[in-house]
């Protein structure tokens, strides 16, 4: 697994060096949620939603939640995407998972998914209005920081392990590794 210091978006990184900032301890760490996240991509396009309601209302992301008692990661990120958009995704590739350590919200570990392929036809909902966008062209000053450190990769079929320190909505703090290797940094998931 290769890792590189810096501090530029998309790119191999480590944690950002300040003495001030207490990192978790996170082979210990234990996230108050456990969510997931879907990207589906076709193309040069991927649907993405503007969000309503919960954690992140407002911003751009692609669907995703809570995963509830009794599902697996997988289980979860289809039920997602029937109740979000209506539709449901064939063949989920877990590409990734995420750890937020958060000073105002929640501390969550995300499970993060693509897939090529679904059924049904993308339909707003009270949670999220879906929309397609061109790869090049994602918002990503309307999402979630870190989104930009990792996306591109995930649809391009990377694996990636990244951690990340919020105060408020910025990070100050990450580690994040890319390749085949970084799965070996994934926590999994116990079903409840």
């Amino acid at each position: 697994m290769e890792t590189a210091t810096s501090y530029a978006p998309a790119t191999l990184s480590k944690l950002m060096p300040n003495p001030e900032i207490e990192i978790p301890d996170w082979p210990n760490w234990n996230p108050d949620l456990h969510a997931t996240l879907m990207f589906i991509h076709q193309g040069s396009r991927v649907l993405l939603i503007e969000k309503l309601t919960g954690i992140g209302q407002g911003k751009i992301n692609g669907p995703g939640g809570k995963i509830e008692p009794g599902e697996t990661p997988e289980q979860g990120v289809i039920r997602e995407c029937q109740e979000e958009l209506h539709i449901t995704c064939l063949n989920p590739v877990k590409r990734g998972e995420l750890w937020f350590a958060m000073s105002d919200l929640p501390d969550i570990h995300c499970h993060v998914y693509t897939a090529t392929k679904f059924t049904g036809t993308p339909t707003a909902t009270k949670e999220a209005n879906p929309y397609w966008c061109e790869i090049d062209e994602i918002p990503f000053e309307r999402m979630w920081e870190d989104d930009s450190y990792w996306l591109r990769q995930a649809l391009n079929g990377e694996s990636f392990d990244g951690k990340f320190l919020f105060t408020e909505e910025k990070i100050i703090a990450h580690d994040l590794a890319f390749g085949e290797d970084s799965s070996s940094r994934w926590r999994g998931y116990s079903v409840i």
